[in-house]
């Protein structure tokens, strides 16, 4: 059995986002080894230094500064080094042209964050549960939405 911890990082440059995000899998008891950074350059950054464990997945908040969500999806799609990893957008956008642009570009799943802590706790814990669901094909776009 595995005791390691699921690793799972967010991008957000939301100071008051990362804090609940945090918080969130803090109260949710899942072994999970949280790390966050706060723009896309940052998040490229991080994925490409040597030696780094890679995230199993990775919740992509749209709207940074410096390099969006959406260029850093594209650029991380683009590279075979990440393919194992599992992206989730992550964002307050609950617009259809960005969930459909996302789940072209590559994306696993699409989470309109939620206003209520004990929502976000839910949809965050239904999307580390089922990552490997979204992870192999076929990809469903019925799916692609995640709600609660």
């Amino acid at each position: 059995m595995n005791n390691e911890p699921f690793r799972i990082l967010l991008a957000d440059d939301d100071e008051a986002d990362r804090l609940l995000f945090k918080e969130a899998f803090e109260e949710l008891k899942i072994n999970t080894n949280v790390q966050s950074v706060n723009n896309g350059e940052q998040l490229m950054e991080y994925l490409n230094r040597k030696g780094i464990v890679l995230p199993e997945i990775l919740f992509l908040d749209l709207n940074m500064p410096r390099k969006n969500g959406f260029e850093c999806l594209k650029e991380i799609r683009s590279n075979k080094k990440f393919d194992e990893i599992s992206i989730a957008i992550y964002s307050t956008s609950a617009a259809e042209r960005d969930i459909e642009a996302t789940f072209i570009a590559g994306a696993n799943v699409y989470i309109s964050k939620p206003n209520d802590f004990n929502e976000l706790k839910q949809v965050l814990e239904k999307a580390v549960m089922s990552a490997h669901v979204y992870h192999e094909p076929p990809f469903n776009k019925a799916n692609f939405l995640l709600r609660i």
